[in-house]
């Protein structure tokens, strides 16, 4: 029994030093998740990005990348804005957290952040 209980523990250790056929299996990875299509995303969920007292005009995005934490991706959202009591805001950049298909968190960014250096590409809304 005691040697039973001995191989057993060992099998479900993959760098135990038994043979190949008597050692668990590890587990597979999950794939890592596509790039999301941060256009569609941010079109489908203004509300999210952006408040509808804002009034966002030329909007711009850039591409995804892989998130440095985690299994997500982030990418820069840029448009021109205007305050609550009407005044012009100008261009205001904002870093989107993108996971499982959706926009999870949105942060404003500063000069040093990298989104000031990202190639932006225009989106279109229609209303």
């Amino acid at each position: 029994m005691a040697v039973a209980l001995t191989v057993t523990g060992c099998a479900a250790d993959p760098h135990a030093s038994l043979p190949e056929f008597m050692r668990a299996k590890a587990p597979d990875q999950p794939p890592p998740e596509p790039a999301p299509d941060v256009e569609r995303l941010v079109r489908a969920n203004l509300d999210k990005v952006f408040l509808a007292t804002s009034y966002p005009r030329n909007m711009r995005v850039s591409e995804p990348h892989r998130a440095v934490r985690g299994d997500g991706w982030t990418a820069c959202v840029r448009a021109d804005l205007t305050s609550a009591t009407g005044t012009p805001l100008g261009s205001q950049t904002y870093r989107l957290t993108i996971a499982e298909g959706e926009i999870k968190d949105r942060r404003r960014v500063g000069n040093e952040d990298n989104c000031v250096s990202e190639h932006y590409t225009s989106i279109m809304v229609t209303k």
